[in-house]
Formats: C-alpha cells, structure tokens, sequence
C-alpha cells in the first residue's frame, strides 16, 4: 500500500477530550489509516492512503471542527 503521514499543526488545541473527539473525527475519514493527536505539541498526525484522501482534505476535516490550523507538512 502507498501510504504517506501528514503533520497538521493545531492552534488552539484545547483539552484531552477535545484531543479524543478529534481522533474520532479524523479516524472516520476516507483514507485515514492511524491518527494521533498530541496536545503537547498541538499537532495531529495522520498515516493516510493518497488514493483516498489529501493534506488538504484533512485540514479541512480539523477546520470543520472548529479549530484553526496551520500549513500541513507531509511525512
């Protein structure tokens, strides 16, 4: 499988449920195979299938959370 891994930096990450229910989010989109969202460093990481799913499109699934986000940088 081609997979890649994408940092998404967060801005305003707030507490650990709010990290979880992030998780939740991301885990249900199209092409996402792991995610793990750190608090500490206010970044989510994601392994993703390119086939399925982009940057972008991920950015846009934190966005649509309700958070602000940075510039992905691929893994």
């Amino acid at each position: 499988m081609n997979e890649r891994w994408v940092r998404i930096p967060i801005l305003d990450l707030g507490c650990p449920g709010d990290t979880g229910r992030l998780e939740r989010r991301l885990a249900r989109q199209a092409g996402v195979l792991e995610v793990a969202v750190n608090p500490a460093t206010g970044a989510a990481y994601i392994r993703f299938d390119p086939r399925s799913t982009t940057p972008s499109r991920l950015r846009n699934a934190v966005e649509h959370e309700g958070y602000r986000t940075a510039e992905p940088v691929a893994g």
